[in-house]
């Protein structure tokens, strides 16, 4: 195709998938005024609630993109268990009890899993993108991707082409795009047997609501029913003993229904209807690459997981925002494309470790809580960790907490690096770089233990970029990623005798 043929220009990004992942990275490039072009091949949005909880990381981003409150009033903490045994309650059983991080000033979400059906968590996103500014095109597949050294062209099934400047697979495990890249996903069965995942309404009083009621001792395999919050579905989740590659799992109403009647005391008709269901064999996946050219894979398009543990969905949203201020920082700031190596060399490795976690879940080696609530997950090793200050290490979740009436996170918020000066001397106002413009600011507290004294650049993503002691390596840092932002007149002087004797490496350095 002739780049004369093409009916739409000026789109900085295609975004292919409206799912968790492609409409968080959509309102993240919205926020920071990047042109996006979402196009989803289904004719509205996901409708079940497979992906339903939301490991307390995804909440702090949620906080940052601006969902948090909607997020928080339609959903729930993870509730307690109750099992079943021959048709009688045996009592209370805590997957999450023994190994939680309780919620504290500086990890506020910390604590339970918050259940919500993933078709509310993208209706959020949605609205908040529409909010933005953007929108999904619906019913629109992306036939042919073809790129050059200047962007991608896309043939759309309604007939058109879209140029972009780059272009996002987030069209799931199936994705078309990868397919297309020729990139190979590696991967294994992490059971050999199927499952299945619906959501169901019960009869009335068929069974309470207090509790996530696991059935556990049938023959024929695990069912456990979820009270999904905010409304009046069960998520039902069924593991199968059949392992023959040709069994099929009946999805309709009157093979629900048996289902649920034979391995649980409810009877056949308890079950009014089916809203949404869904077989599948778990498994793993991990594509080769996550960069090819201009084009970028995230979420499932990526890596997938078995649904043990809660981290596919988390994951997935949390490489929309890895991704989101990179090609930001390049569309909007000139920083170098090399730049966009990075997203790879940061997720790929920590998408290789959280498959392994989820496959240990699944395979009962390894208690949900601590370790799925991913709060632990950074970037230490990447080339864009510099320096170093107070208690933390540069690559590390950059910690909440409220500070001489100043809410980190609410202070970090938006498309920003924040240079945080935390407890460097009350009379120093003059010594730092007071930025001021879209790439930066400057923000003051006294000293925090969660961070120790010192001076610490922020990403956009909340983690820690770089830290020392004299701004000026700040300055230096934020010069290698793109132009200089813009600050006042003050002349930036030292904070300490000692300047810091690391400088930032160069943003293409990455080791994708």
């Amino acid at each position: 195709m002739e780049l004369n043929d093409v009916k739409e220009t000026g789109v900085d990004v295609l975004v292919v998938g409206a799912g968790p992942t492609g409409l968080a990275l959509a309102v993240d490039l919205a926020r920071r005024g990047v042109r996006a072009l979402v196009v989803e091949k289904a004719a509205g949005l996901f409708p079940g609630s497979r992906g339903k909880g939301l490991q307390p990381r995804t909440l702090e981003v949620f906080h940052d993109l601006g969902v948090i409150d909607e997020t928080l009033a339609s959903g729930a903490p993870a509730l307690v268990g109750m099992a079943w045994i021959g048709g009688e309650r045996q009592g209370e059983h805590d997957v999450f009890a023994d190994d939680l991080i309780e919620a504290t000033p500086d990890r506020p979400y910390a604590g339970r899993p918050w259940m919500l059906p993933q078709w509310r968590t993208q209706e959020i996103l949605l609205a908040r993108l529409r909010q933005l500014g953007g929108d999904v095109e619906f019913g629109t597949a992306v036939d042919a991707l073809t790129q050059d050294a200047d962007g991608v062209t896309a043939e759309l099934s309604t007939g058109r082409a879209v140029r972009a400047r780059y272009a996002v697979a987030a069209d799931g495990g199936r994705s078309t795009v990868r397919a297309g890249l020729g990139i190979a996903m590696a991967g294994e069965a992490v059971d050999p047997a199927p499952s299945l995942v619906a959501d169901v309404r019960l009869a009335p009083g068929a069974l309470d609501r207090d509790n996530w009621q696991l059935f556990p001792a049938s023959p024929e395999g695990f069912l456990a029913l979820y009270p999904l919050p905010g409304t009046a579905d069960f998520q039902l989740q069924a593991q199968f003993a059949e392992a023959a590659p040709d069994f099929k799992v009946d999805l309709s109403l009157d093979g629900i229904r048996k289902l649920v009647a034979a391995r649980t005391p409810l009877a056949a008709e308890d079950v009014t209807e089916v809203r949404w269901a869904s077989d599948f064999r778990p498994r793993t996946g991990l594509a080769d690459r996550f960069r090819a050219g201009r084009v970028f894979l995230a979420g499932d398009a990526a890596h997938i997981h078995s649904p043990a543990g809660g981290q596919g969905l988390n994951t997935s949203v949390q490489d929309a925002y890895n991704l989101g201020w990179k090609l930001g920082l390049v569309l909007r700031h000139g920083a170098p494309d090399a730049l966009l190596d990075t997203y790879e060399e940061e997720r790929r490795p920590i998408a290789a470790d959280v498959l392994g976690l989820s496959t240990r879940v699944h395979h009962g080696e390894t208690k949900r809580g601590r370790a799925t609530q991913q709060l632990g997950l950074g970037y230490r090793g990447s080339s864009l960790s510099v320096g170093s200050a107070g208690a933390l290490v540069t690559g590390d979740r950059a910690p909440d907490g409220v500070v001489g009436g100043v809410r980190l996170f609410d202070a970090f918020r938006g498309p920003r690096f924040t240079l945080l000066a935390v407890g460097v001397g009350a009379g120093s106002e003059a010594e730092l770089p007071s930025f001021e413009g879209e790439l930066a600011r400057t923000v003051r507290i006294a000293a925090y233990d969660a961070y120790g004294v010192g001076l610490f650049l922020v990403r956009p993503d909340g983690y820690l970029g770089w830290a020392g002691q004299d701004p000026a390596g700040a300055e230096d840092y934020l010069a290698r990623l793109g132009p200089r932002p813009e600050r006042n007149q003050s002349p930036s002087r030292r904070v300490s005798t000692e300047r810091s004797s690391v400088t930032p490496t160069d943003a293409g350095t990455g080791t994708a």
